[in-house]
């Protein structure tokens, strides 16, 4: 039986896991603002439109794993900056397209590499291959009981 509260150990690990991930995406938009002017935000749309093409606001929101109101606020502030265009139906949501746009497109080539050299060298540098892959279990086993809660 469970106890109702996190041992020790697990609290350690949560916590430090939740630090992890709040210092590593601080870095990552400090980064990103600095070399590029763009939001860690607006990096994560760029990438997934990229990847998969013009998308349905709720497919991309599905990608990105965020709530519709997020996602249309960030897509609203990236067409005033003309990084994105939206195509479809003003009144449905579910039914516009979003798309990159040359600018955005330029962005992301601007931003990527630097992005890329930070995340390698706090995540991935001096991590022996077995760490790597252990990391990625890890990861991979969290987001699948993920998909499986009713939560």
């Amino acid at each position: 039986m469970y106890s109702m509260w996190l041992s020790a150990e697990e609290q350690r690990v949560w916590r430090g896991y939740l630090a992890m991930v709040a210092e590593l995406q601080v870095a990552m938009n400090r980064q990103l603002q600095r070399d590029c002017g763009l939001s860690l935000a607006d990096y994560e749309v760029l990438v997934a439109l990229a990847e998969r093409g013009a998308q349905r606001m709720f497919e991309l929101g599905e990608a990105l794993a965020w709530e519709q109101s997020r996602l249309s606020h960030q897509l609203r502030r990236m067409r005033e900056r003309g990084l994105v265009s939206r195509q479809g139906a003003t009144d449905d949501r579910r039914g516009a397209t979003v798309t990159l746009t040359d600018a955005g497109r330029a962005a992301l080539r601007k931003a990527a590499p630097g992005h890329a050299a930070l995340v390698r060298s706090v995540l991935f540098e001096g991590m022996p291959a077995t760490r790597r892959k252990a990391l990625s279990e890890v990861i991979d086993t969290v987001r699948e009981r993920l998909r499986e809660s009713p939560v």
